[in-house]
């Protein structure tokens, strides 16, 4: 069995699956951490992998930038290979001096003014929720490793490059209470409530709005390795 844009068969991806935007995020992690890895989706250059975390099955996988891409891979991973949990491992840019790069941040919600929820079934909602059992075990795994985190809602943006004022974000961190901003989070919590699966989204810190420091496309891509650790210690736990 296949999708449009999936070539694995269904008993090749794990019940739970990582998702990272960049696919050499996923490749990376399953490079560094698994064990018995195969590769199981090349299609457009989406790479997925399967493999063994401390003797535990688990899938990592892109998703591609911007909610229609995770929308159609979660969508279809929740729906024709019977995942339960995806975890998304990502980036973030902080609107809050207190987040530093390489900070991590537990997504406690997800604030956009994106219509992908309302095109998808009508969800007039613009703030949506990750599952509260999958954030209280990924806080746990956190505290065992003794890696700080911090929570809070983040804005899931449809657009990177905003014309506008430059303090928009300011008026979203006293508005809606945005810490940060991706762009992926909004669908992936709304397809997982669609669904009646589980989600949630573990970042790390790469920009600072506030202190304008950053941190570079090859750190982004291999560095950012405490959130990969907590994330699969979701598996191992």
């Amino acid at each position: 069995m296949s999708t449009p844009h999936i070539e694995a068969n269904k008993n090749e991806i794990a019940n739970v699956v990582l998702m990272a935007g960049d696919p050499l995020r996923a490749k990376f992690i399953a490079d560094t951490y698994l064990d018995n890895v195969r590769q199981v989706n090349r299609v457009r250059n989406m790479f997925a992998y399967t493999g063994t975390y401390k003797g535990k099955e688990v899938s990592v996988m892109g998703s591609g930038m911007g909610m229609p891409s995770i929308g159609i891979y979660s969508y279809e991973l929740y729906t024709q290979y019977d995942v339960e949990v995806i975890i998304r491992v990502g980036t973030c840019g902080s609107y809050i001096k207190e987040a530093e790069v390489y900070d991590l941040i537990l997504v406690s919600s997800a604030y956009s003014e994106s219509s992908f929820a309302y095109v998808q079934n009508k969800e007039k909602r613009d703030i949506l929720y990750p599952s509260v059992e999958v954030n209280n075990k990924l806080r746990d795994v956190a505290t065992h490793l003794n890696y700080p985190l911090l929570e809070g809602c983040i804005h899931s943006t449809d657009v990177f490059y905003v014309d506008g004022p430059s303090d928009y974000y300011k008026q979203l961190r006293s508005e809606k209470g945005c810490i940060a901003v991706e762009m992926e989070s909004f669908a992936l919590f709304h397809n997982a409530n669609v669904l009646n699966k589980k989600a949630a989204c573990i970042l790390s810190v790469s920009d600072n709005f506030e202190t304008k420091s950053n941190v570079c496309s090859e750190d982004r891509e291999l560095s950012l390795t405490k959130m990969m650790e907590v994330a699969l210690g979701y598996i191992h736990e």
